[in-house]
């Protein structure tokens, strides 16, 4: 859940069954809000708000299905980016790497190489 809380906070010496304890405000509008303040109201505890986070759009399968239903919510303009979220630590981002960048790339839906060697590059961003 560091993703959604945030690297700072640690919960590895709380109960997961237990609730969350205080956590300080995010950004506003923030995930991190969004989550402490989903916690609090359905009276989750640490486990359950990690299940609830983990199954909010989940998409299982094979590397083209996973490709099919990103292509399929940006054809159809319901998104227009990804946020992603790992099911498993180490091995999920790995496994995303390995496997569905290379067929998004085959579609030609995911870069292959960069014009530069830097974010800023890539941009078409100057050197200040």
């Amino acid at each position: 859940m560091a993703d959604t809380l945030g690297d700072d906070i640690d919960l590895s010496n709380h109960d997961v069954d237990g609730p969350l304890p205080d956590i300080p405000i995010g950004n506003k509008g923030s995930r991190r809000d969004f989550a402490v303040a989903l916690a609090k109201e359905k009276h989750l505890s640490i486990r359950q708000l990690y299940l609830h986070l983990s199954a909010r759009n989940a998409i299982v399968g094979t590397a083209e299905d996973i490709a099919d239903r990103f292509e399929e919510w940006y054809d159809s303009e319901a998104a227009d980016g990804f946020n992603l979220f790992f099911t498993h630590d180490p091995g999920g981002i790995e496994d995303f790497v390995e496997l569905v960048i290379p067929e998004l790339q085959k579609r030609g839906r995911f870069k292959t190489k960069y014009s530069g060697n830097t974010l800023r590059s890539h941009f078409g961003f100057s050197v200040p």
